[in-house]
């Protein structure tokens, strides 16, 4: 019985072998194969094809780390609720996953009440 069990997990390390093999090979054929020529133009910094103009610095408004921060509350939310909702209906989970998903969506209402007092959701 244990036998099979170790064997699962060789074939597990096999493949995970096997695949950073292969990445680094795809790496180390790159490195190899590809061209080397660096000019001037192709050390300057590059964005959507335009030019830089002035520093290298530049100003982002905070909000839209609240937007960001807002967008991962409802995400991870929406990720949590669909296999909670699967084994909700199982026997025997009801009450142990309805106070698990209570105690969640109290975390996500600190959240989602820090953003509320900050003012992100009025679209004044």
């Amino acid at each position: 019985m244990t036998a099979d069990y170790f064997q699962s997990y060789s074939v597990v390390g096999l493949l995970a072998v096997v695949g950073v093999l292969f990445v680094a090979v795809a790496f180390g054929a790159g490195r190899l194969l590809r061209p080397v020529v660096p000019t001037p133009e192709k050390l300057l910094t590059y964005e959507c094809g335009v030019d830089p103009v002035g520093e290298g610095w530049a100003h982002t408004q905070i909000r839209y780390y609240v937007y960001a921060f807002l967008y991962v509350i409802f995400a991870v939310d929406s990720i949590f609720l669909f296999p909670w909702a699967t084994v909700f209906a199982a026997p025997g989970f009801g009450g142990a996953t309805l106070v698990e998903m209570f105690i969640f969506l109290g975390f996500l209402a600190v959240g989602l009440l820090y953003a509320w007092k900050k003012g992100v959701l009025e679209w004044t």
